[in-house]
């Protein structure tokens, strides 16, 4: 039963294995027409957070929703077909010789490998969203001969085949040359402009891939909140200088951030 119109909605979540508490009373809510980035250092809770939402890591605490279901009553295999998730680990059990249009279709299914027999509707359906991501001309490339970012704009393309309402983005930008960073982030801008885009959710630890499209931000540090709301109220050095440990400081040209890190270790 849906008790929300949020996207999502959770309260002191706290995830806890053997000794080690890994996330700490987290609090936070996503409302549609928001576009939100997580930020924090190697070791803050970014992956674990992910993992919780999408079911792959059980909360010792806490209550989640999730585009209106709570965690715990709702089937969370049925809800992640509603989730679009691209992330390094999803790379590497790509199929190496698979077209790229196959790679897109198999989204619909939630499926690595395609297998399913598909339609000819499928495959339009399919050769549309790389014309929107940017990579039509690759349809019929296999997975083995994409560059990186090419690769990261199929598995976008994957997951906005189910049509989904949320979509994840995990350190998307890892891997990729500075060229190729360049683009795709320009890529993500666009997409997050369009009409009906996905509420998109960006995890990074660095300040320069948040792009002016991402309206809010959770900043985490050792599993634990320390800001999260929007985008002006969050990014800040105070703030930044607490997640990262080290004295840093913000240079802002064009609607985009920079992080300059002192020598200088801070007090948090």
């Amino acid at each position: 039963m849906k008790r929300t119109d949020a996207i999502l909605d959770v309260h002191n979540l706290a995830i806890q294995r053997g000794n080690t508490r890994i996330l700490d009373g987290v609090n936070w809510r996503v409302e549609r027409g928001q576009h939100w980035f997580i930020l924090g250092a190697n070791g803050s809770g970014k992956t674990s957070l992910l993992s919780s939402l999408t079911g792959y890591l059980t909360p010792t605490e806490g209550e989640l929703e999730l585009l209106g279901e709570r965690f715990g009553e709702a089937d969370w295999r049925l809800l992640r077909l509603h989730i679009g998730i691209v992330s390094s680990a999803v790379h590497q059990l790509m199929a190496p010789e698979e077209p790229a249009v196959e790679t897109v279709i198999s989204g619909k299914f939630a499926m690595i490998d395609l297998w399913e027999r598909y339609t000819a509707a499928d495959k339009r359906a399919a050769l549309r969203l790389l014309r929107e991501v940017e990579c039509e001309h690759l349809s019929e490339r296999p997975w083995l001969y994409l560059s990186q970012g090419e690769r990261q704009r199929v598995l976008i393309g994957r997951a906005l085949m189910a049509k989904p309402k949320l979509l994840i983005l995990d350190e998307p930008c890892a891997g990729l040359d500075p060229v190729a960073r360049e683009h795709f982030l320009q890529f993500l801008q666009r997409l997050g402009r369009q009409r009906n885009a996905p509420t998109l959710v960006f995890v990074t630890h660095h300040v320069e891939e948040i792009m002016p499209v991402f309206t809010h931000g959770l900043i985490l540090r050792e599993g634990r909140v320390l800001g999260t709301g929007p985008k002006k109220t969050v990014l800040n050095e105070r703030l930044l200088t607490r997640a990262f440990g080290s004295k840093v400081a913000l240079v802002q040209h064009k609607g985009r951030l920079t992080l300059r890190v002192s020598t200088t270790k801070a007090v948090v």
